[in-house]
């Protein structure tokens, strides 16, 4: 099995997706990037999904659960790239991703984040 790799950038993880994921790469992806959410540290993930040309029911519910894992581990997540038909194929299902935050692109998606985490500091 494939594992997907996990890159730090600063505070934030950033997570792109370049293979067909199945449901056990994104079990995999799931206990892999909670461990690297306690380890680093890390206030933000960013899911790169710009390469994933199609998605099911269960991957579209995982990334909901990695968002609700990642909050309860005081990490943000934002999904970026999602392609138009990724899009459609979520709302046919009925998946509103609750709790995933979305940005058209990792620029944005890097802003947003910036954006939660200036809001959230101590005043």
């Amino acid at each position: 099995m494939e594992r997907v790799p996990i890159l730090k950038l600063g505070d934030i993880l950033i997570i792109s997706i370049q293979i067909d994921l199945d449901d056990q790469s994104v079990l995999a992806l799931q206990e892999d990037l909670a461990d690297r959410v306690v380890s680093t540290g890390a206030r933000g993930v960013i899911i790169d999904i710009s390469a994933v040309e199609i998605i099911d029911s269960f991957i579209g519910r995982m990334f909901a659960t990695i968002a609700g894992m990642c909050r309860m581990l005081d990490a943000e997540t934002v999904v970026v790239g999602m392609r138009p038909a990724v899009a459609i194929t979520l709302v046919e299902l009925g998946l509103s991703l609750g709790g995933v935050r979305t940005a058209l692109n990792l620029e944005k998606g890097v802003a947003l984040l910036d954006h939660l985490g200036d809001r959230s500091a101590p005043r």
